[in-house]
């Protein structure tokens, strides 16, 4: 049994709001795209909601697609999930560095529902739907460089923290939760090749803290795990084509850096990644009100779910 466990860590212990881990937590792959270094309305109060839909086949670290055992015998394994993300953010216009870096603070909930296929089999079962963890999130939001034509670079960092508030039980492999504290501070940045085109992207790094109660069936899982360490990004770029409608290009890539631990050992093979890459679309109903729409289709999916992710992401600002 002890020689099961590995693999069955790599492949249940995480899978939560997105669908998007195996050992890694629920982050940002894909929800933020066009313009993301800086908000669209200047200073106070934001409120984002995002919808993403996504359907994968689970891949193991050779990127072949993991078989589960029905009664009928192995099956071929996949998810699909839905997620609802809630955001608000307060971007204040007092300014704590040189060059306008203006503090803020960030506030997202995620509620989700994931489904297994197959989903009874003899190996797993998942948790059913419910709220994410929350994430907390202080940031610095620097002024624009301004050129001759408007502005040419602007840029944010933000110290993001996950909490494990979320739905969780260890008799589950698929859970809402993930069941313990992790640390995603990212670096976004927006530089204009002109007032029309632009490039953006968002640089994250992850921790993450150790889990003392993991999946545990029938009480024969381990004492403890840890998610290993990984870099994350999202990149895109878009180009004005009427004053009101950007279109582009959007994409992500995630890649683990550190071995996932089972009991303070590594775990051989337990690193995770995926690249997605699709179109996306951004209409501004004012400079208030922003509606993006996004999609992606992943390749090289190692220890994490391979498919293709759709996203619908509104912005208002109040003033």
């Amino acid at each position: 049994m002890q020689q099961r466990l590995p693999w069955a860590l790599g492949l249940l212990s995480a899978v939560s709001l997105s669908a998007s881990a195996y050992d890694l937590p629920p982050v940002n792959l894909g929800f933020t795209s066009f313009l993301d270094g800086l908000p669209p309305a200047g200073a106070g109060w934001y409120f984002q909601e995002y919808l993403q839909y996504y359907d994968g086949k689970m891949k193991n670290s050779d990127g072949d697609q993991i078989s589960l055992p029905t009664t009928g015998g192995l099956k071929k394994a996949s998810v699909d999930s839905f997620v609802s993300l809630t955001q608000l953010i307060y971007q204040s216009d007092q300014e704590l560095l040189p060059g306008g870096g203006r503090w803020g603070v960030n506030l997202m909930l995620p509620w989700a529902s994931v489904d297994l296929d197959p989903q009874h089999n003899l190996a797993i079962s998942a948790n059913s739907a419910g709220f994410g963890d929350l994430l907390i999130g202080p940031f610095l939001q620097w002024d624009p460089i301004m050129g001759p034509n408007g502005p040419q670079f602007v840029q944010r960092v933000e110290l993001q923290m996950i909490f494990p508030t979320g739905k969780y039980n260890d008799d589950q492999a698929i859970n809402p939760g993930s069941n313990f504290f992790s640390f995603n501070p990212y670096w976004a940045a927006t530089a204009f090749f002109s007032p029309k085109w632009t490039l953006s992207w968002r640089l994250h790094y992850l921790w993450n803290a150790e889990n003392s109660d993991p999946y545990n069936p029938g009480g024969l899982g381990p004492n403890d795990t840890q998610a290993g360490q990984a870099i994350h990004i999202n990149f895109a770029t878009e180009y004005e084509v009427i004053p009101q409608l950007r279109l582009g290009i959007n994409g992500y890539y995630l890649k683990q850096v550190t071995d996932s631990q089972v009991n303070g050992h590594d775990v051989d093979n337990s690193k995770e990644q995926v690249f997605g890459i699709g179109p996306g679309a951004m209409y501004s109903f004012s400079q208030h009100d922003h509606l993006f729409a996004n999609a992606y289709w992943e390749t090289a999916a190692e220890n994490r779910p391979e498919g293709s992710r759709f996203n619908l992401r509104y912005v208002h600002h109040f003033h």
